[in-house]
């Protein structure tokens, strides 16, 4: 029984040894660790502000780029260097896909579908999907469905609330509205959920359910707790276990639906990305599973996009003044009253001339992306451009939210909204054009970059210009509360506790 109490604690020894081995042979920057827990107990203590704690070593580091050893966990690289993000991105881009680790967290339910998988299921079903983002299908979603849900729909319910004086959330008015906006291009299905009357759609709840307990899944400590717990089927693991049965059933109705009026010829061919996927042949699971991530993806992105530009120009008042202006000059005129009114709808052309908007969301994004971090895993050892060094297995992220601050590559103004950096030359004052400069995909990762980068960016832009567009032209959105809201990173970002506001008719 000695020799295995020896041989127990000369494995301890020799982990310890390679562990500050790794540590002193790199000159990677790392959080306060020890030997066996790593940085666990600092992980701990900010568990409540990991954004900022990872921004704050990242701009300490003289690479932006650090390690993380974590007892539990997985050998982690975060980075907010651009070298290192176009090499994982582009360069190298087959050495660092999802992983098992990654498609595990989110395998229940995503199954199969695109932002899940990788290699040839995933390449398959991005050319597939590729069909849906065409110029022409952007027209058409400008002249269909946006028309439609902004203008029946949306501003009708802003009309009421600025009328009866509401306190209402704008962050769940924009979750609703761009998810039926993607399930009536994604599945042709109308959730009719834009009725803050009625309760939250069952549908719409479920999506919300999963994606926070998926992503409370990425962001756990020890990953063995959750996955005992779905052993089990015991706590939030069997109410995911509950949202997702709600949701595949929900989707696979709809699907069936779908298939009878192809089959008895009651459709209209090729009008959604659903329609067109099963008029293919392809499998109903396979159709499930991408249709159920492109609702997530669509869905999720723009509403949290949105609802942070609202809510950085109500401190902004000058800039969201030159929005408005924009639009006025590219879609309005004045009256026999001299009043100003729309002089042409909000048409896909006119929406491209509004370079200001499309700066102020670009500026947004950079601050409060939708999705703050993203992880591959090292399928080999690999050295990063910095010289950090790669071992196969390690969890490898890249970090919009902390490359939107940081000073080496924004200037020491990076935590000011200032949309003018996004123009060639500075925009004259009063002026709301000027010519949108190239920046790197790689520096602004906000729709990833390189072969995986975001299929419906273009449609993603469209769309949040239609919305804000229309909603700063008849109305101002005021906060109900000063404090500075808290940015929650799930699956994709949100506000916490939503977006209390009251909503005033623009003169």
């Amino acid at each position: 029984m000695s020799w295995y109490y020896i041989f127990f604690a000369l494995s301890i020894l020799l982990f310890i040894f390679k562990r500050r081995r790794i540590i002193r042979n790199t000159s990677t920057h790392t959080p306060p660790s020890y030997p066996i827990i790593g940085c666990f107990i600092s992980f701990y203590k900010n568990r409540h502000r990991l954004l900022d704690f990872y921004t704050d070593h990242l701009s300490q580091s003289p690479t932006q780029t650090i390690l993380l050893n974590r007892l539990g966990a997985r050998r982690t690289i975060l980075t907010a260097n651009p070298l290192n993000v176009e090499y994982i991105l582009k360069t190298n881009f087959i050495n660092f896909p999802k992983g098992k680790p990654f498609t595990e967290i989110l395998g229940d339910l995503l199954g199969g579908g695109i932002f899940n998988v990788d290699g040839k299921l995933w390449s398959n079903q991005r050319k597939l999907a590729s069909h849906e983002f065409t110029t022409r299908s952007l027209k058409g979603l400008v002249e269909k469905t946006l028309e439609d849900e902004v203008q029946q729909r949306l501003i009708p319910l802003l009309e009421l609330a600025s009328n009866s004086n509401s306190v209402i959330d704008m962050q769940d008015v924009l979750r609703r509205l761009t998810f039926e906006i993607v399930c009536k291009v994604s599945l042709g299905y109308d959730p009719c959920c834009l009725d803050l009357s009625k309760p939250v759609p069952p549908l719409l709840y479920a999506f919300d359910k999963a994606s926070e307990i998926s992503a409370r899944r990425a962001a756990s400590p020890v990953p063995l707790i959750w996955k005992m717990k779905r052993m089990f089927n015991v706590g939030s693991e069997k109410s995911l276990k509950e949202a997702v049965k709600l949701v595949h059933e929900s989707v696979i109705e709809i699907i069936r639906k779908k298939k009878k009026e192809i089959n008895e010829k009651n459709y209209v061919s090729g009008s959604d990305l659903l329609t067109k996927l099963l008029e293919a042949g392809n499998d109903e699971i396979m159709v499930r599973d991408m249709v159920i991530s492109i609702v997530m993806a669509g869905r999720d992105t723009t509403s949290a996009a949105m609802t942070w530009l609202f809510w950085l120009l109500t401190r902004n008042r000058s800039k969201e003044e030159l929005i408005v202006k924009g639009v006025r000059e590219v879609f309005g005129g004045k009256n026999n009253k001299n009043e100003f009114e729309l002089m042409r709808s909000f048409d896909y052309e006119g929406l491209k001339e509004m370079k200001y908007l499309k700066a102020c969301l670009c500026e947004s994004m950079r601050l409060y992306p939708p999705v703050a971090w993203d992880s591959k895993h090292a399928a080999g050892n690999d050295l990063l451009p910095d010289g950090t060094k790669v071992e196969k297995g390690d969890k490898v992220t890249y970090f919009p939210y902390g490359m939107g601050r940081m000073e080496a590559l924004w200037g020491k103004d990076w935590n000011e909204f200032k949309p003018d950096r996004w123009f060639e030359e500075q925009v004259k004052e009063g002026h709301t054009n000027g010519v949108l400069k190239y920046v790197s995909p790689y520096k602004f990762a906000a729709f990833q970059a390189g072969p995986r980068v975001c299929l419906g960016k273009d449609m993603a832009f469209i769309q949040m210009e239609y919305a804000v567009a229309s909603i700063l032209n008849q109305f101002e959105i005021r906060p109900v509360l000063a404090d500075q809201p808290v940015f929650v990173p799930y699956l994709t970002a949100h506000m916490a506790g939503g977006f209390k506001v009251r909503v005033h008719k623009r003169i």
